[in-house]
C-alpha cells in the first residue's frame, strides 16, 4: 500500500542555519498552562474564608468582665497573669475572630478602655468576650 507521505517520511529532521536550535525547557513552556484570571483563585479562596459574627454579651457576662477588670485594675502594680478571650474584626470581610491570649496585666486605661498585656497587646475593654484571673 503507497503513503501519500512515503517520499518525506525518511529524510533528515531540517536544522535551521539562522535560528538556533531551542532548548527541550522552552519548548516544553509553549504549551504549559497559564493563569487567564490571575486572582481569580484567590478571590475564590477569601469568598470561602469563615468569618464568625461578633456575639452579644449578656448583662451577667458584662458584669463579670467588669468585676474582673476592677479586681485587676487593684492589682496592676503587681501584673496578675490573665486569659482574655476577645474579638478581633476582619479587615476584609465583615466579621472576625475570637482571640485568647494570655499573659500579665501591664497597663489599664478607662480613658482609652484598653487593658494592655506585658506581650504588648492592646486589648479594647469593648472587644473582650471573657476575662480571668489565675
Amino acid at each position: 500500500m503507497k503513503n501519500p507521505y512515503d517520499d518525506i517520511l525518511n529524510l533528515p529532521h531540517h536544522v535551521s542555519q539562522n535560528h538556533p536550535q531551542m532548548s527541550m525547557r522552552d519548548r516544553a513552556a509553549q504549551f504549559s498552562p497559564f493563569a487567564a484570571l490571575t486572582g481569580y483563585e484567590d478571590a475564590i479562596d477569601e469568598t470561602g474564608r469563615l468569618t464568625e459574627q461578633r456575639r452579644e454579651l449578656s448583662e451577667q457576662e458584662q458584669a463579670e468582665i467588669n468585676s474582673c477588670l476592677t479586681s485587676i485594675a487593684s492589682k496592676l502594680n503587681q501584673q496578675p497573669k490573665v486569659r482574655v478571650e476577645y474579638f478581633v474584626p476582619d479587615a476584609v470581610k465583615a466579621g472576625g475572630a475570637y482571640v485568647t491570649e494570655t499573659g500579665c496585666a501591664k497597663k489599664l486605661s478607662l480613658a482609652e478602655r484598653t487593658i494592655t498585656l506585658n506581650t504588648g497587646t492592646v486589648i479594647g475593654m469593648d472587644d473582650i468576650a471573657q476575662i480571668s484571673e489565675f
